[in-house]
């Protein structure tokens, strides 16, 4: 399985940017998917999870409101749009493959993902 995320950039504060996570593999469709950041100088930290149907959702406190996850099993491809951004938005952001298939429960822990994309930058100037 690898996962490319994709999207990242240099954004305004109060801007918006849509990142995408394509991933290989034909039962992608059958995982949970999360995204994780790693601001400067931090630990990772969780972002939001989605189901493997799309149907349920799970945020971060700091982003519920301003991100959306979603995903199209067609396309292999998970997406997290972002909006209203702030500049401690400012960090890599990572998707991840949560472990198990099939699976119901959303997990904010790193631990319960295996795989891991590469990370693509974002960058909020304020």
């Amino acid at each position: 399985v690898q996962l490319q995320a994709s999207g990242g950039g240099l954004v305004q504060a109060g801007g918006s940017l849509r990142l995408s996570c394509a991933a290989s593999g034909r039962t992608f469709s059958n995982y949970r998917v999360g995204w994780f950041r790693r601001a400067p100088g931090k630990d990772r930290e969780f972002v939001a999870v989605i189901s493997w149907s799309g149907s349920s959702t799970y945020y971060a406190d700091s982003v519920k409101g301003r991100f959306t996850i979603s995903r199209d099993n067609a396309k292999n491809t998970v997406y997290l749009q972002m909006n209203s951004l702030k500049a401690e938005d400012t960090a890599v952001y990572y998707c991840a493959r949560q472990r198990v298939a099939g699976g119901l429960r959303l997990s904010s822990a790193i631990a319960d993902y295996d795989y891991w994309g590469q990370g693509t930058q974002v960058t909020v100037s304020s």
